[in-house]
Parts: structure tokens; C-alpha cells; sequence
């Protein structure tokens, strides 16, 4: 029941409760989202079952079960009620029908695994006993293989619309810095014959890597080298450099270091581009950077949500000259970029 303790101003809109009260149960639409992704019933609609009874009977659980999510995911906007029947809304039904090119159900699921330790933000917020890598560096095979399924679900259409936004015409060799599913270079590669691409990543993680490099057909150009980018050196044969999605996961500290070991080990003219979940200047959102950097705090390591203008700063401080920020994902992500100097 929603209700209000407080007085209403002298003028004005009421002041009431509903928006606290909303934000505290918010976690039962991620709840609900995620049980539809694993139950199949974006799916079901997809194909055609619209009412309670027909997506009930098409996934196998109860009416009632069946009513009770789909309320609630009418109520968040993932479905849509037309001529008394559901579908769905046309995000959900571009990305989380399995079987379409853009699924990406690996992804929504993806955080499930932390659900707990997000209950118990405060206690890691307490915590004072910060970590360089956090969780990742305790990675096996598996939590690799579980991670990049994920990444890779949503990566290869950021890889693509990378090589869209990108002139790699003329360049030679990418490194991709922490590059996981290798998904920036496996597009960069199919786009291009005569670029190769190498893709740094921990030891476990190059295992899982090279899967989605042979799975690509691009075993001859690209490949995987393990590379703890916090410590080890970059190779020097390159003339791109890509750092995509790990910005929050690192203080500010280790980013600035990483963009001038980048800067000094590339070519002569060649280029940077970090795309991450950078705030604005204020510090005051978007919502998606923040909640990244928050997410930090689940693995007690030191990274936090960066701004624009924080990383513009590393690119400067690094000695990269042509520094500046596109749009990559509105809302999401920016491509910071900048040239080493010939």
C-alpha cells in the first residue's frame, strides 16, 4: 500500500512517498525481467501466445504465475496490450527473442550471480580494504566462459558499430586493451582484410577468447595474448589502440596509467579510442555509468564511474594530441579519442 506521512507544501505538488517507495522495490522489475528472459517468455509472445492462458500453456507454469509477471511487466513498459492481447515492446522483441541475431539475453542476466552482495551494499560500502582488479582477478575458466558469453552477446553489435563510426582503412594492427570476447577486433577484421588484431586479456580469459576468434573465422589475423594490463607491457607493433567497457572497473590512478602505457607503446600517429560509461562533467548521471561505478563497490575493488572530462584529462595528461568525445551508445557509452603525435 502506498501512503503518505507528510504534509503537502503550501503550494505546489503534494510531497508524498510513491517515488522512495518505487525506487526501494525497484529490484522486483530487474527481478521480473530476468525470470522472463530465463523462462522463455518474451519468446512465447513473439510466436504468437498473447494471453495469460496461451503464454501459461506455451512456457509450462501456472495462470496465475503467468498473470502476475506479465502485469508487472506491462507495468515496466517490456510489454505492450494491443486489442486485449500482449506483445512486445519493440526493444524486447529487437534484443530477448531467443534465436533473433540481437539476442542478448545472456546480458540482462549477467549481474544475476552479485543479486546477494548488492543487499549488502552497505557493508561493502563500510568497507575499507579496496582492491586494484576486484573479483576478476580471482576469474577461472568458467567464470571467464560466463562473463564473455554475456559480453559477447551484446559486443559483436558494438563491434560493428565501431567499425562503422571508424576509418580503419589505412591501419595496420589493433590492440584491443582488456578486450575480452575479442568482439571490437573480430569486427574490425571481417571489415577489413589487412588489418590484424591482437587482444589483451588475463590468461583464463584469452582461453574463452580464442573460441570466439576461431568461431569467426578469423584465427589468421587476430589472436589472443595474455596480458594483465594493470602490470604488463603493450606491444609496440601497433597503430590502434581500443579500451572498451572495463573504464569503471579501475580508479582513476590506474586509467591514467594505462592510457600513457598505451600512448608510448603505439606507433607514431597512431590512435586511441577508450569507449566507456563516462558520467557528465557534473557527476550527476547518466544512470548506466553510475550504477557501473556503484557496482565497484560489490567487489570492494577501487574503481568508480569516471566523467568525460576525467578521461579527456588522461588522453591529455598521456601526451595525445586531437583529443576528443563522440556519441557511441546515447545514454550509455562515449568514444574518447585522441593521436600520438608523428
Amino acid at each position: 500500500m502506498t501512503t503518505s506521512n507528510q504534509s503537502p507544501p503550501a503550494t505546489g505538488t503534494p510531497v508524498t512517498t510513491v517515488r522512495l517507495q518505487n525506487i526501494a522495490q525497484s529490484y522486483g522489475q530487474s527481478a521480473a525481467l530476468m525470470a522472463a528472459v530465463e523462462v522463455g517468455l518474451f519468446s512465447a509472445i513473439s510466436k504468437g501466445a498473447g494471453t495469460y492462458e496461451e503464454v501459461a500453456k506455451a512456457i509450462d507454469i501456472h495462470p496465475t504465475n503467468a498473470e502476475r509477471l506479465m502485469v508487472m511487466l506491462c507495468a515496466a513498459g517490456l510489454l505492450e496490450k494491443k486489442l486485449g492481447r500482449h506483445v512486445n515492446a519493440p526493444d524486447v522483441e529487437r534484443f530477448l527473442v531467443e534465436g533473433s541475431s540481437g539476442y542478448m539475453g545472456p546480458w540482462i542476466t549477467f549481474t544475476k550471480p552479485q543479486w546477494n552482495e548488492w543487499g549488502r551494499l552497505a557493508e561493502h560500502i563500510r568497507t575499507k580494504s579496496l582492491k586494484v582488479m576486484g573479483s576478476i582477478d580471482t576469474f577461472t575458466v568458467e567464470d571467464a566462459r560466463r562473463y564473455h558469453k554475456a559480453t559477447y552477446s551484446i559486443g559483436m553489435g558494438a563491434g560493428r558499430r565501431f567499425v562503422r563510426q571508424v576509418d580503419l582503412k589505412s591501419r595496420k594492427r589493433i590492440m584491443d586493451i582488456g578486450g575480452g570476447s575479442g568482439a571490437y577486433c573480430i569486427a574490425a577484421a571481417k571489415e577489413h582484410a589487412g588489418i590484424r588484431a591482437v587482444v589483451l586479456d588475463l590468461p583464463v580469459v584469452c582461453e574463452v577468447t580464442r573460441d570466439f576468434i576461431a568461431e569467426n573465422g578469423v584465427s589468421d589475423r587476430v589472436e589472443a595474448q595474455p596480458c594483465n594490463f594493470t602490470r604488463d607491457p603493450f606491444p609496440n607493433d601497433c597503430d590502434v589502440a581500443i579500451m572498451a567497457s572495463n573504464l569503471p572497473m579501475y580508479s582513476r590512478e590506474m586509467i591514467a596509467a594505462v592510457v600513457k602505457k598505451a600512448h608510448d607503446a603505439l606507433l607514431p600517429g597512431g590512435e586511441m579510442h577508450l569507449i566507456g560509461e563516462t558520467t557528465n562533467d557534473e557527476r550527476t548521471g547518466p544512470w548506466g555509468p553510475a550504477y557501473w561505478g556503484l557496482g565497484q563497490a560489490v567487489s570492494d575493488s577501487l574503481g568508480l564511474a569516471h566523467s568525460e572530462s576525467d578521461v579527456i584529462g588522461y588522453f591529455k595528461a598521456a601526451g595525445f594530441e586531437h583529443v576528443g568525445v563522440h556519441e557511441f551508445i546515447a545514454g550509455s557509452l562515449s568514444r574518447i579519442t585522441g593521436t600520438k603525435a608523428k
